[in-house]
């Protein structure tokens, strides 16, 4: 019997479990490795600090998403040797003839000089269940003060989720009437509000009508938590009363301590068919990547579609096609239950324009709505629902123009 396994069941190991499982006969079997029992909506932990989700919100057990027929194990791994074809984990060993990694990435705080000086004092984060709780208790009855979201460099995991938490706090402390006594301050080492030059433009514009101040190309070297400054390679300094820091963002140790990946844990992967460049018979989805396009949960729904095709054509002794074009979808909460919705990949910028359906919509493209809203809290749903147990969406792998205004295009 032949084997596939899979590291990792965050979003893009899930739904690659899935579509295989569909996929391929009695002749395969199919174990996917994970340390945690819970399955997060991870897109759902910026909103439990305003108190929008609760974090029973955003988990279910992750066994209610892995198909039948596919062998779930709970361990940590600690040794993936591909020369022997082999994946260690602390209770047994895993032999594969294809390996898909999905290991995601997590945060490192401890990489910034100060940073723990002060961790879940007066300086939090929300891109972990247990630090968006403490900030949910932090901002409940936060009254008065300068608020700083920092991002200590890029890749990050879903690199909206910045602007978006700045524009729910604009938001959050209007509703609870301090919004005059707190400033709100985000702290980037982009050029502007966003990684793309059209949509940071317009997505600036909303910070400035907010009375959101962005500071841009700010490299952060440390924190001086007496001072509560965070302090530049240049000498630059920012003064916080409450730091939101998003910190530089690893991939997973055991990519590192396998000498898998970079410095840094990504593991170094063909952009177009997403086959790792340095790892035989292995495909890499979502985070664990080192491709140039964002680090989200609509990238792995895409890239899953990549993924198990070639998979299946090398299977069948055919040549994976480069398909994946860095495709990304992610809508942006501005507050007041509106919502911009940006569509890009490797070479085309997010456009204005209606999506998924060209012309029709229902959603509008770099444009704000309300209905743009309602469906980023409806996708919840559809992530649990649909996405993970491998159904087809009306979302296709590629970036399809159709629909687009095209007055931006760029060829970068």
């Amino acid at each position: 019997m032949k084997k596939l396994l899979i590291l990792g069941s965050g979003a893009g190991g899930t739904i690659v479990a899935a579509k295989m499982a569909k996929s391929l006969g009695e002749d395969w079997k199919i174990t996917v490795i994970d340390r945690d029992w819970k399955h997060h909506y991870q897109a759902g932990w910026l909103f439990v600090p305003f108190g929008v989700y609760s974090m029973d919100d955003c988990v279910k057990p992750k066994k209610d998403f892995i198909p039948e027929g596919v062998t779930f194990v709970q361990d940590t791994i600690t040794n993936i040797d591909p020369s022997k074809k082999l994946v260690s984990c602390e209770n047994g060993s895993y032999e594969y003839d294809w390996l898909v990694i999905g290991t995601g990435c997590r945060i490192m705080p401890d990489e910034i000089e100060g940073m723990m000086d002060d961790w879940r004092g007066n300086i939090h984060d929300f891109y972990t269940p247990d630090g968006a709780l403490a900030l949910q208790k932090k901002l409940k009855y936060y009254k008065k003060g300068k608020v700083v979201l920092n991002i200590a460099e890029m890749p990050i995991k879903c690199p909206v989720a910045p602007l978006e938490f700045v524009y729910l706090a604009d938001w959050f402390f209007t509703v609870n009437g301090v919004r005059k006594d707190i400033e709100i301050e985000l702290v980037t080492p982009l050029t502007g509000a966003f990684t793309k030059p059209v949509a940071a433009s317009i997505l600036g514009k909303i910070c400035e009508e907010k009375n959101i101040k962005v500071t841009p190309n700010f490299e952060i070297a440390a924190v001086n938590v007496g001072d509560k400054t965070i302090e530049s390679v240049k000498g630059e300094t920012v003064d916080y009363d409450l730091l939101v820091s998003i910190p530089p963002n690893f991939g997973s140790q055991i990519i590192i301590d396998s000498d898998l990946g970079d410095a840094m844990g990504y593991i170094d992967t063909d952009k177009h068919t997403l086959k790792a460049k340095n790892i035989e018979n292995c495909y890499v989805i979502g985070d664990a990547t080192n491709c140039p396009t964002s680090k989200a949960g609509s990238v792995a729904h895409y890239q899953a579609d990549i993924v198990c095709a070639n998979l299946l054509r090398e299977i069948d002794g055919e040549e994976p096609r480069p398909d994946f074009d860095g495709h990304s979808t992610c809508f942006i909460v501005s507050g007041y239950e509106k919502a911009f919705l940006i569509d890009f990949n490797y070479k085309v910028e997010p456009l204005e324009g209606k999506y998924p359906f060209p012309g029709l919509g229902p959603f509008s493209l770099l444009g704000e709505s309300h209905f743009n809203y309602w469906g980023k809290m409806m996708f919840k749903w559809v992530y649990f629902n649909l996405m993970l147990k491998g159904h087809e969406l009306p979302l296709e792998s590629q970036m399809f123009m159709a629909g687009k205004m095209r007055h931006h295009l760029t060829n970068a």
